[in-house]
């Protein structure tokens, strides 16, 4: 399996679950490009009735409650207020036609069902939203999630499940005796060490970088992804004021796109443009910025948004399927399809963060008749891995009020131990674990961010962090949330984990400067924030 965004750990999940032998490798670390650049929506995708994709809607909401049950602590519902001004391209009746029809198809068992709202009522919900000529709206319900944390629980789980999985480890070529693709020589970028991992079966789940995997099959394969960008920004929510998430249509280009809070945090995004940048070089761009806080501005008047709040960016490529026919950028797919190559390598490309889990599945089912039909085993797999089911680590309960108490008592502040049951659930209580231990771990990470030491000790030991941007960026969001980026955090971060790995102080001190690098050159354009 090459591969680990979340594609790629959900298809390591349900092939493991059904008994299957599994590998899976990344070049960089597990969620680093788009998985952990999305909007953080698990949704249904109200835009998409516009365009008559209703299977694609229906299916979305069911993994939607799917997500919500076995994942409580990554994926938590959020109401959308969605207003409508004179002039919208939305106008007030269809927007009502629609969130009734996305309630139907998610059979009237989403959170809540939608409401329209009058002028007054919607005011009252957003006093911040811009009054003149606003004709009311409505309130739907949807999704959040943690993406980079919901791709570690699906690679955790499928690590528990007998799952062998490594980042940092770069596919050179495949292995191909016989004309068939059995395995791939591969070289661990922590080491240095080069060898070759030999397998029944092939599997690209690259996302972005689908195309190239496929050209190391076919050098002349014609790409299947139409590439485009999607940048986000995040800025204080007291600027902005917004409740609750709002759902905007741009009033630059008429597309739908969100102002989402998180914490003291509100982001804003998404673009949605076609682009030449390659997945390892896509940056948030100044006419993207510009476009943002433009569109955020026009629905929230007194914010005056200007580049100067901007604390953090984010900037991912979706990989989706290129179109038959020339459409805009917005309108293409997001449905996936299944590729056999001319050596046997299976290609999934396009879908969904939403849909990941029964696209997984799906790939599996496909992965499972290959092997059965070339006699190279599949012959006890398991029909059906019960992966909507079976709860991710973390997701075991989902009241996670009894494991309040004990995070107080040992003396952690209630924002710290909200952050822990945020990012961890039930696994919290390792955590607790580890101060009971050393009491020296409840210090914070970063003064003014709720994140403790004890986390960097969990996420090294139990979430394959191998650099300290590891968990700055996608283990705990420091990167994106602390003051700095957390700068002041990463020579203390670098000890923890060199604790855990066995560095040695230059090996310490080089990681740290590697983060205060990656700052440096990285997507924030308000570096000394």
């Amino acid at each position: 399996m090459i591969g680990g965004g979340i594609t790629g750990a959900g298809i390591a999940r349900d092939a493991a679950m059904r008994g299957l032998r599994v590998v899976l490798v990344d070049q960089q670390d597990f969620a680093a490009g788009t998985s952990s650049r999305s909007s953080r929506l698990i949704h249904g995708g109200l835009r998409y009735l516009e365009e008559g994709n209703l299977r694609l809607v229906f299916e979305a909401s069911r993994e939607r409650r799917t997500l919500l049950r076995i994942a409580p602590h990554l994926v938590r519902p959020l109401p959308f207020i969605f207003p409508v001004h004179g002039g919208d391209r939305v106008p007030l009746w269809k927007l009502g036609a629609g969130v009734w029809l996305y309630d139907l198809l998610a059979l009237f068992r989403n959170v809540r069902s939608h409401r329209i709202l009058g002028k007054r009522a919607l005011l009252q919900a957003e006093p911040m939203l811009r009054e003149r000529g606003l004709k009311g709206g409505a309130r739907y319900y949807d999704a959040q999630c943690d993406d980079a944390r919901l791709v570690i629980a699906n690679i955790r789980s499928a690590l528990g499940h007998g799952a062998k999985a490594m980042n940092y480890t770069r596919v050179e070529a495949l292995e191909a005796p016989g004309g068939e693709a059995r395995g791939a020589r591969v070289t661990d970028l922590l080491t240095g060490a080069s060898g070759t991992i030999r397998a029944a079966l092939v599997v690209n789940a690259c996302g972005p970088w689908s195309d190239a995997i496929r050209r190391l099959e076919d050098p002349a394969a014609a790409p299947v992804l139409r590439l485009t960008k999607g940048a986000h920004v995040i800025v204080p929510r007291r600027r902005l004021g917004n409740n609750e998430a709002i759902t905007l249509t741009s009033p630059l280009d008429g597309r739908v796109m969100f102002v989402l809070p998180w914490g003291e945090l509100s982001y804003i995004g998404t673009t949605d443009t076609d682009t030449a940048e390659t997945p390892d070089a896509v940056r948030v761009s100044e006419e993207d910025i510009h476009y943002l806080l433009r569109s955020a501005n026009a629905y929230f008047p007194n914010a005056h948004l200007n580049e100067a709040d901007v604390l953090a960016s984010w900037a991912g490529l979706r990989p989706l399927l290129a179109p038959e026919t020339e459409v805009g950028a917005s309108h293409v797919s997001r449905e996936h399809r299944i590729i056999r190559g001319p050596l046997g390598m299976l290609t999934i490309a396009g879908g969904k963060l939403t849909t990941y889990r029964s696209m997984a599945a799906e790939l599996v089912d496909v992965a499972v008749r290959e092997l059965q039909k070339s006699g190279r085993g599949g012959g006890t797999a398991r029909e059906a891995a019960g992966t909507d089911r079976e709860p991710l680590p973390g997701g075991e309960a989902r009241d996670l009020e009894p494991f309040r108490q004990p995070g107080l008592d040992l003396g952690l502040p209630p924002d710290s131990v909200d952050h822990l049951l945020h990012h961890f659930g039930t696994e919290a209580a390792a955590i607790y674990n580890l101060v009971r231990q050393d009491r020296a771990l409840l210090a914070p990470i970063v003064a003014g961010h709720p994140a403790i030491e004890a986390e960097v000790i969990h996420v090294t030991r139990r979430e394959l962090a191998q650099h300290v941007d590891d968990v700055m960026v996608r283990r705990l969001h420091l990167y994106y949330e602390a003051p700095r980026h957390g700068v002041s955090g990463a020579a203390k971060v670098a000890a923890l984990m060199g604790r855990e790995l066995s560095w040695n102080e230059a090996r310490v001190a080089e990681e740290a400067a590697r983060y205060l690098k990656m700052v440096e050159v990285g997507e924030s354009p308000r570096l000394d924030a």
